[in-house]
This record gives C-alpha cells, structure tokens and sequence, in this order.
C-alpha cells in the first residue's frame, strides 16, 4: 500500500521526497498500537448524528494536524465503525484497515512541517468495549440514550483520531438527536461550553466547545434525559451541571459541592485550569466507575463527597497536567486521591498521616492489593487503574511531604500545575521539581516508593 512516484525507481534508501508511512503507534510501552507517529494534532471537528432508539451513529471527523516528517500515509486508531470516505486536504485518500488501525493514503506526499486537514466519513453501530477486568468502556448505551468513555482505549470506538495522551487538541463536537417518540427533545452533555443549541423541527443539534488543549480519553459525549443547573463557583467559574431525574434526590448538593471543591482546590493546587466546571450525573449503577472526563466529571449515579474531590482534582492533576506516557499515571490517580486525604483532613476528618497509616497497616477498605506492584512501573496496561497506581501512589506524595516539609510539598504542588498546565511531563520530570524546590536529595525516596517491588520496610 505504498504511494509509487511514477517513473521513479529507488534501491537502497528511499528518496526523501517520497515520504514516508507514519508509525502505527506511539510504542507506549504499556499500550504500543495507542496513538500514531508523523504527525501532531492540534483541533478535532466531531460532527455525530446519533439515533438513540436504534443504537446508530453517522459521523464526520475532521482533524487538523501538523507533519513531524514527510508523510506519504499516516494512520488513525478507529475500531469498528465503517469508513464511508475520507479527504486530505479536500483531494480523496484512500482508506484502509487493519483491525483498529485506519490507514489514510493522500493523494500526494505531505511536507514535514505543513498542517493538513484529513476528514472521514464513517457510521454504524459504534462499540462497547470490555476491559479485562470487566469493565465498559467506548460508547454506551443507558436507559434513556449513550455516553462515550474513553479510558484508555474507549475513544476510538466513535471517532478516528490518536489516541494517546501525549497528543492533546481542542474540539469543536456537534451532536444531532432525534427528538423521542413522544415528541420530547433529548439533552446532549459534552466538554467545554455549550455554544449554540439549534432546533430542526424533528431534530436537534447541541454544539459544543473545548478551547483548552484535551488527551482523547477524556472526551465525553452524553445523550438522555437531564436536569441542568447553571451557576458560578464564588471564585467565578462557571458551572454546568447535568442530572438524569433518577438520580436528582443523591445529587441534590452537587452544586455547592463543585463550587466548594473547586475553589479549594484552587488555593491548594493553583488556578482552575478551564474555562468552566461541572458534572454529568447520569443513571448507570452498574458502570463500577467515575472518569474525570474534562471540565464535566461522569458519574454513572450520584457520587458522595469523596469521589466528587477525587474527580475535580483530575482537573489538575491528569486533564490540564496530562501524564506523558501511560505508565506515568500515578501522576494522574496518586495525586487525586492524595487529594481525598487532604480535603478530609482540612475538613474535620483524619489526618493525611492517619490515612496514611491505614493503607500502610491494611485497614483502609481501599488498601487491597497496594502492594502488588510499585506504581510508576504497571506490568501491563489492564493495571493501569489498580490499587497500587492510587493507593501507593498517595502514599508515596505523603512519604515526600513528610520529607519537603508543608510549605514546599504545596509549592510543589502549584508549580507542577503551573509549569506544565494544558501540557503533558513524566514522573523524572516531579521527581527533578521535587529536589530543585525542596534542595533536597530525594532518588532513594522515590525509587523506593514509585519502582521497588513489594511494601517498603520501616514505613
């Protein structure tokens, strides 16, 4: 499937004019085939037209991204949906497909260095995928319509793109719906601002905005049946938040709740990084999870304080400080639930020291399996969200606050946000935050908590 030049013939090294075929992942060492080489994008145009009754979804991605070399085809991770055509630069390419990898030949080699535009048409019924662990994730049907969670590889199952978090964009998503049998309007919920809501007689098309950069497995888009609540955070941000009815009597204090939370975190990891804030609470007991999809976390039912916390500081720390590479999530899951123990222990609860403890001795209800691996090191990317990647990872941010001191441990806190806010950074590059804040020499701390097998003695 390569483009020839006609009238060329090459031995040896390829003529630099001809391009060359963009890697088929990011080689992540935990998720290889996730994401794609040659190319970095800046903007996705998602246009879906979704039919909750019959599951069906038609679809138009247009992505705007910029050559890292000269390109003779590149390729989108994209799994199950049926590609009806697709564009680079207005002229067709030719498509093809190789289990979740869509390939995009153009009709000419594009230079390293130009921004293009590469647009498919696809449709289908898009997929939900099982974890090993029996989770769902990609699109999902609920009782009164679907959500698209996209941890770690769900986003490829309604929209083509690269999918790896080191590849952050903006987006512009318009959702058209059908109204229901009884003539009723759905709501559609995604990231960012809602710009325009437009009634087509028997249809209805929400349009979306997310003007700050986002990793792919954080894009949301979510149909059904909602009460929205509007307001503002007393620090001024806005809010927008979405309640399916069976759920309005547990979710009655979300509000208050996201205004306090948000302005607390705030003080303690630096400022909001997105234009505005909220929820989805949405009527899926059954989902055994919550993701922090950007600006609105989702809940599958109303959430009690604790995972409201640990969501919203996902805001900060995973959304707008986006892990470089997957095996880097203890940034994203240490930190959100450090943050649990802090919002307790400023709120009459136990002392991070107390938490702290409880994990160490076993008698935390979330303490199992801490230990089964260090977590900056998942053997595999199904444990990318086990209890070692939260729970030690935690602990490993209070061994360095214990270490730092109070006053530079939350330095360093509001610097890592600071520095790399709406960007991606690894573990080597806290690790050299830590030490450069505090003067202190901090590798054996680190390598005992974040790489050494098994639970650390004297601790």
């Amino acid at each position: 499937m390569l483009l020839l030049v006609a009238g060329i013939a090459c031995s040896g090294a390829e003529h630099a004019s001809a391009g060359r075929a963009g890697a088929s992942g990011a080689w992540d060492a935990l998720f290889p085939t996730l994401g794609n080489g040659g190319y970095d994008v800046s903007h996705y145009n998602l246009t879906i037209d979704y039919i909750p009754d019959t599951n069906r979804l038609k679809g138009s991605a247009v992505i705007t991204a910029r050559a890292t070399q000269d390109l003779r085809r590149f390729n989108l991770d994209f799994a199950g949906l049926k590609v009806l055509a697709a564009t680079v630069n207005g002229a067709n390419a030719r498509p093809t497909r190789n289990k979740n990898e869509l390939t995009l030949t153009p009709a000419r080699v594009i230079e390293k260095g130009e921004t293009f535009k590469a647009a498919v048409e696809y449709g289908g019924t898009p997929r939900t995928l099982e974890d090993s662990d029996g989770a769902v994730e990609g699109w999902i049907e609920t009782d009164d319509g679907a959500t698209a969670l996209g941890e770690p590889t769900g986003s490829m199952t309604w929209f083509p793109g690269n999918h790896h978090p080191s590849d952050k964009a903006t987006y512009d998503i318009a959702v058209t719906v059908p109204n229901d049998a009884d003539g009723d309007p759905y709501d559609v919920v995604s990231n960012g601002e809602l710009t325009k809501r437009e009634n087509q007689g028997d249809h209805v098309t929400w349009r979306w905005n997310c003007r700050e950069p986002m990793a792919s497995y954080l894009v949301n888009v979510t149909v059904g049946y909602f009460d929205i609540t509007k307001g503002r955070t007393s620090g001024g941000v806005p809010i927008y938040i979405a309640v399916d009815p069976d759920e309005a009597e547990g979710a009655e204090e979300s509000e208050d709740l996201v205004s306090e939370v948000v302005d607390w975190a705030s003080r303690r990891f630096g400022p909001y990084p997105f234009s505005s804030v909220g929820a989805i609470i949405d009527h899926l007991p059954d989902l055994g999870y919550a993701l922090e999809t950007q600006t609105k976390p989702y809940f599958g039912s109303a959430p009690d304080e604790t995972l409201l916390v640990h969501e919203l500081a996902h805001q900060w720390f995973g959304n707008s400080v986006t892990p470089r590479t997957w095996k880097d999530m203890w940034l994203n899951e240490g930190f959100a639930t450090y943050a649990e123990w802090l919002w307790e222990e400023e709120n009459g609860g136990r002392t991070a020291r107390q938490t702290f403890e409880s994990f160490n001795n076993g008698t935390h209800p979330e303490s199992k399996g801490i230990w089964e691996f260090p977590p900056a090191d998942p053997p595999s990317g199904g444990q990318v969200s086990d209890p070692p990647v939260y729970g030690r990872g935690a602990m490993a941010l209070h061994r360095v606050r214990e270490t730092v001191g109070d006053e530079d441990f939350f330095a360093i806190l509001r610097a890592w946000t600071k520095q790399h806010r709406h960007g991606n950074a690894d573990t080597a590059e806290f690790i050299a935050l830590c030490e450069m804040t505090s003067g202190k020499k901090l590798s054996a701390l680190f390598n005992t908590w974040l790489y050494e097998e098994g639970k650390p003695k004297g601790d």
